[in-house]
């Protein structure tokens, strides 16, 4: 094996292909990348048995500068092996095979020896059969993604629950996370998806090593699955994850369709009166973490108190205001984060009662993005 590329554009590569290795593992090949020569050009691989990533780096990339001398393949232990590239003096490097695990690089002066793995003990990765595909633009996928993960459960006590639940069905797309305490559920219609349909919960934790490491210039992903795996393929990507087991709950019985009181905000004045306001939920020892708010006939009231430090009160501008009065409690940590998800123009605040679930919608009705919030009960 040996081949010279450009050392900025195999970094980039390299730091993708990183994410699916991790410190912590007991076997140690796993600790390592391995890199495969082809004439074709140079393929990376990762993994720590829940992801595994693969980027692939074409020959004929001008951007790569490749020349590739003899093809092979080699296992190197990931973390030295970066930290070598990383602080290569040139802008090009040359690695050579010297032995049977063994590699040669040199980069202006500097020249590195590096002790590697037999590539034949490297663990196969995950077979996914690409004939049933779902085609989504990269940037959709990774919107859907923002705006459901936060809502997953970071509790191991209930394992399913750590994870987005994707279903395609009747070519409605769609993403639901929650943590018993919150829910977040993004629909897309999709009118040719060329799959079958499918119900599978990928863990958050995977859903977010692929969301960063989606390059800026990919435009389409695939994605396939088969039995306890997933596969999210780009023309220089592929990403693999275990699907978790078990029976995701029915949360399509949880959203409400009725209610009692709406409120229109504009999204970025409701979370800044929501970052004010739980400055003082969070100050002293008042654990609760609580704000409060009040609806009126004619205003819109927010309020927090700490009985160490004070309280806030402040009167909120709204757009439109319908149905009966009402006083709520609520983890304004959760109100912050599906207000940041939902982003820009306004938002639709529907309440049923006082301890009732809360939803949260774009007032934009193109959009079928909706989040569901409990209220703390306070008395």
């Amino acid at each position: 094996m040996k081949f010279t590329i450009n050392r900025q554009v195999f970094l980039q590569e390299l730091a993708t292909t990183q994410r699916a290795i991790s410190s912590k593992t007991t076997i140690q090949i796993l600790t390592g990348i391995k890199l495969t020569l082809m004439n074709e050009g140079i393929l990376l691989s990762g993994s720590n048995g829940d992801i595994s990533i693969e980027t692939f780096i074409p020959s004929d990339d001008a951007r790569a500068q490749m020349v590739i001398e003899e093809t092979g393949s080699i296992v190197l232990p990931a973390r030295f092996f970066n930290e070598i590239i990383r602080k290569l003096p040139d802008n090009t490097f040359t690695l050579a095979q010297d032995g049977p695990w063994r590699v040669e690089i040199t980069s202006g002066s500097a020249t590195f020896n590096l002790n590697g793995f037999d590539p034949n003990e490297y663990p196969q990765l995950p077979i996914v059969e690409q004939n049933d595909l779902v085609r989504l633009p990269v940037r959709m996928l990774n919107k859907i993604i923002s705006e459901t993960i936060f809502a997953a459960s970071n509790q191991e006590s209930r394992p399913i629950l750590t994870g987005v639940h994707f279903t395609l069905e009747d070519g409605n797309f769609k993403a639901v996370a929650t943590d018993s305490h919150r829910l977040s559920q993004r629909v897309l219609s999709l009118e040719e998806t060329g799959m079958s349909n499918f119900d599978m919960v990928i863990p958050a934790k995977s859903l977010l090593e692929l969301s960063r490491s989606f390059k800026d210039e990919e435009e389409f992903v695939e994605i396939s699955s088969m039995e306890n795996q997933v596969l999210f393929k780009t023309n220089r990507l592929s990403f693999y994850s275990r699907l978790l087991e078990g029976i995701y709950p029915d949360t399509n019985r949880l959203i409400p369709t009725s209610f009692e009181t709406a409120l229109m905000f504009d999204t970025h004045e409701l979370i800044a009166a929501i970052e004010r306001a739980s400055l003082m939920a969070h100050e002293g020892s008042n654990t609760s973490n609580i704000v409060q708010l009040t609806i009126s006939d004619s205003d819109v009231l927010l309020r927090s108190n700490s009985p160490e430090v004070g309280n806030v009160e402040e009167h909120l501008p709204y757009k439109d205001l319908q149905g009966a009065a009402l006083t709520i409690s609520f983890n304004p940590d959760y109100m912050k984060d599906a207000l940041k998800a939902i982003g820009s123009g306004n938002v639709m605040v529907k309440f049923i009662g006082q301890v009732r679930p809360f939803t949260l919608e774009p007032a934009n009705d193109d959009v079928h993005f909706v989040q569901l919030i409990t209220p703390v009960r306070t008395n």
